[in-house]
């Protein structure tokens, strides 16, 4: 049995879904934590006006029963509030049959597409002339169904101690911590018209060694969680440890030193973030990521019409000026997916209790 998900949905749709396989049966499911996992998403500095419109609110239809899952699929729903005023707005339009109103229809019709967004690759492979075809899929709105199946997966890890922690650790250059130069330039920022990037660290804490494998390269623990990860839309780099650092570095300096005091294998360093040879090591694993600025902005960067090929500006659609922080807190639950994924492999059985058992036996079989 895999661990395993699939979701649907668009951005201004009726409602973002997933399903779940592979989750054994008799885990809790708090539905409380998954709604503050999907709150958090909402929250940061520089966020625009669509999360004042929506509270994601986790809608269980199957697979769970009295707060345990049962061992068969789980669907997991989120309803798009801002679906009711489109929805109000597309009918009243479509009722009217004067020019003005054609005119107003038409608009709709996005072609003017953004520099730096799916727009333009989409379209051309999947043969639209529409834009919206491929924005509403492609849109960080989808990352809320995401958030919520990796809050599932936190939850299944819980019981074994293995927790999950994200950091925003700067935006656009500026510290995170500096607070009062951060909010002048967000000001600044959303003034201008324009977005800014940053990058975050998340650190997943008590993973057993020997999740992953080094036998094959597509079963890498690193490049499961590096392709998680960079599958959020907006992130251009992922590193582990040390990182980029680790080309100016001499091996001596390199490499976490391996100690053995009092019954345990020790090291006073994790320039290795926490994997070798693929596999967890023991130690905290330490992902740092990178978000480029969000491509949609008031002041449009220069590009073309997909139909009429003028020379245009890009098409704006409402967005936030920095979503840094939401990115930060996504990416901790991807990554919560893929140690759930690997955790469950290792460890498989249909139950909770069978699952422990098999847990219980490798810790022991482990100690040196």
């Amino acid at each position: 049995m895999k661990f395993r998900f699939l979701t649907s949905g668009e951005s201004h749709g009726k409602c973002l879904n997933a399903i779940i396989d592979g989750v054994p049966s008799n885990f809790e499911i708090n539905e409380d934590f998954i709604n503050n996992e999907l709150k958090i998403r909402q929250e940061g500095i520089g966020r625009g006006g669509r999360m004042k419109i929506e509270n994601d609110t986790i809608i269980i239809n199957s697979g769970v029963r009295h707060g345990l899952t049962l061992g068969s699929p789980i669907c997991l729903e989120i309803i798009n509030n801002d679906f009711k005023n489109w929805e109000v707005e597309m009918n009243s339009k479509a009722q009217e049959k004067n020019e003005e109103n054609n005119k107003k229809i038409q608009s709709k019709f996005i072609s003017a597409i953004r520099p730096g967004h799916a727009d333009l690759p989409g379209a051309l492979k999947y043969n639209h002339h529409d834009v919206r075809n491929i924005l509403e899929r492609s849109s960080a709105r989808e990352t809320a169904i995401r958030t919520a199946v990796g809050a599932i997966a936190q939850l299944i890890l819980k019981p074994f101690n293995i927790y999950f922690e994200s950091k925003t650790l700067e935006i656009g250059g500026v510290c995170y911590d500096n607070k009062e130069e951060l909010i002048k330039l967000i000001e600044f920022t959303r003034e201008k018209g324009d977005t800014l990037g940053g990058r975050f660290k998340i650190i997943i804490k008590n993973v057993p060694v020997g999740l992953g494998s080094h036998v094959h390269w597509d079963k890498k623990l690193d490049a499961l969680l590096s392709y998680a990860i960079m599958s959020i839309g907006g992130v251009k780099a992922v590193e582990f440890g040390l990182g980029h650092n680790v080309a100016n570095t001499f091996g001596s300096k390199t490499h976490d030193e391996i100690y053995y005091e009092n019954n345990k294998i020790i090291r006073n360093t994790n320039n290795a973030g926490g994997i070798e040879g693929g596999m967890s090591n023991g130690e905290d694993i330490v992902i740092y990521a990178s978000m480029k600025a969000i491509p949609t902005m008031k002041t449009p960067l220069k590009s073309i019409d997909i139909n009429t090929k003028e020379n245009v500006t890009a098409h704006f659609e409402r967005s936030d000026v920095c979503a840094v922080e939401s990115c930060a807190h996504v990416a901790k639950n991807m990554a919560a997916i893929i140690i759930a994924q690997q955790f469950l492999s290792k460890f498989a059985g249909d139950s909770f209790y069978e699952i422990t058992q098999n847990y219980n036996s490798y810790m022991e079989q482990i100690k040196l």
